[in-house]
């Protein structure tokens, strides 16, 4: 199955989820910075949503608050908005990788990583 499609807002309370386990939603909240902080009901839905997308699930109740952590890994969000990226440049990735070069992140040793990664894979196809 296909790892959920994410947004800005679920993207950032996976991230949370990812770094820190499992958490309620009070504890989700506060660990956005204070100056950008969603309201607790908007991190909330947004859990209800992510719950919905089984991207989250409940894993316990302590008192009154549910413990919820993360179901789809950062690897599996990451692909998926990667090839939805992708797709905006009809699957080619070489317009994107000039433009990594031209802006300064992409590193020799970025290139070098994915020369031999590439190798592997090339390796690993062989009959």
């Amino acid at each position: 199955m296909a790892p959920p499609k994410l947004g800005k807002l679920e993207l950032k309370v996976m991230e949370a989820l990812w770094v820190h386990g499992a958490s309620s939603i009070r504890e989700i909240q506060e660990r956005f910075p204070a100056k950008t902080r969603p309201a607790y009901t908007t991190v909330q839905t947004t859990i209800s949503r992510l719950e919905a997308k089984k991207a989250v699930g409940r894993i316990k109740k302590i008192g009154g608050a549910y413990i919820y952590d993360a179901l789809v890994s950062r690897e599996n969000a990451q692909s998926r908005l990667i090839d939805d990226f992708l797709a905006l440049f009809g699957g080619r990735a070489q317009p994107i990788m000039a433009h990594f070069v031209e802006a300064g992140k992409l590193s020799l040793d970025d290139v070098q990583q994915v020369e031999r990664h590439l190798r592997q894979l090339a390796g690993s196809k062989k009959p």
